[in-house]
């Protein structure tokens, strides 16, 4: 299966046949924490759980067509940032004049099925032995490198996998090691994933690597059904056709992107709202500082994709459910669900 299989390309004239992000109806969080996290992706990663045929899958692939593209360095495997330091990547070290190209950003699908080969990449043991050369085929990681890593059915996931990901999402490092040969380079990625909690609970360990973790259900009122119904007709009748309806709001989400991101570091957070984010995560009882680290960079993110320069309450509050309800801890005296108790918690010390 060649890179295309796995790359989703961010969108270009001859690439229309992707569902429009701006045509998916409802699944305001969905979409909220999508947008957060193409603004910026040191916020961790977003996990989607919900219903079967809930448009978890087509929105996460959408994002693609949104992405503003990224410089890279021409012929890298590694995508790599020209204007970072050459030496953490194999292919850059030790080049003193590295050309670049604005590039798609990479939304690379993890199978279910994947071999770690794959995922890691293979080191050609016969290359290296009968030439001396450290010949290496560049896995799904590496593809991902500055992009999303996307994995449908996370909770289905293999665990060797699992504990790799974890490795490389914490190090931002891929090292694949064979028969005493070594290689490593460049690893960084933002982690999406989806799935349906009827088919599994998700490990601790990686369900804590989310930044943001969002529900979504089966519409309940006829007219956002038969919305729905209709949109996905008219695409799959004439995909092109039904794109490019909505080809100007792609563009518009597009550039809120682009300038939510060049506002984002001059947007800043009052002492009152980060007060209020470390008040609400004691409340909760949430585990560590992380939930604090999030609720911050989200509502910071947040604010920026509304144009403002300043975070509010308000900010926190809109975020707080997908920031929060997945770092909760079972209480055996508290029946009401994780987005419940956050619920609960925004109304008592955010009020």
């Amino acid at each position: 299966m060649n890179r295309r299989d796995h790359t989703l390309e961010s969108s270009s004239p001859e690439r229309v046949t992707t569902f429009p992000f701006t045509a998916i109806v409802a699944q305001d969080e969905m979409r909220q924490a999508l947008l957060i996290a193409a603004v910026d992706p040191s916020v961790g990663g977003v996990l989607v759980f919900g219903d079967r045929g809930t448009g978890k899958s087509t929105a996460i692939r959408a994002l693609a067509g949104l992405l503003p593209r990224m410089r890279a360095v021409v012929g890298c495997p590694y995508a790599c940032d020209p204007a970072a330091p050459a030496e953490a990547c194999p292919h850059c070290a030790g080049k003193l004049e590295r050309k670049s190209a604005l590039v798609p950003v990479p939304v690379v699908d993890l199978p279910l099925g994947a071999t770690e080969d794959r995922v890691v990449g293979a080191l050609d043991l016969q290359r290296a032995l009968a030439l001396g050369e450290k010949a290496f085929e560049p896995g799904l990681l590496a593809r991902a490198n500055r992009g999303f890593l996307y994995i449908d059915e996370v909770n289905l996931l293999e665990d060797h996998l699992v504990d790799l990901l974890l490795d490389v999402a914490a190090s931002g490092v891929n090292t694949v090691e064979r028969e005493g040969l070594s290689i490593r380079h460049p690893a960084r990625f933002v982690l999406v994933g989806s799935g349906n909690p009827e088919e599994g609970e998700l490990r601790p360990q990686l369900l804590d690597r989310f930044g943001l973790a969002v529900e979504v259900a089966t519409p309940t009122d006829i007219a956002t059904r038969i919305d729905v119904v209709r949109r996905r007709d008219a695409y799959e009748r004439d995909p092109a056709a039904f794109c490019a309806t909505y080809s100007k709001a792609e563009r518009a989400q597009a550039k809120q992107i682009t300038l939510a991101r060049e506002r984002l570091p001059a947007v800043t957070i009052p002492d009152a709202v980060l007060e209020a984010c470390a008040r609400l995560c004691l409340a909760l009882g949430t585990d560590g500082l992380r939930g604090e680290l999030t609720l911050m960079r989200t509502a910071r993110a947040l604010a920026a994709l509304d144009g403002t320069h300043d975070v509010t309450i308000d900010h926190v509050r809109r975020i707080a459910p997908a920031a929060l309800r997945h770092r909760l801890r079972r209480n055996p005296l508290d029946e009401a669900g994780s987005t419940a108790r956050v619920a609960r918690a925004v109304a008592e010390v955010l009020a």
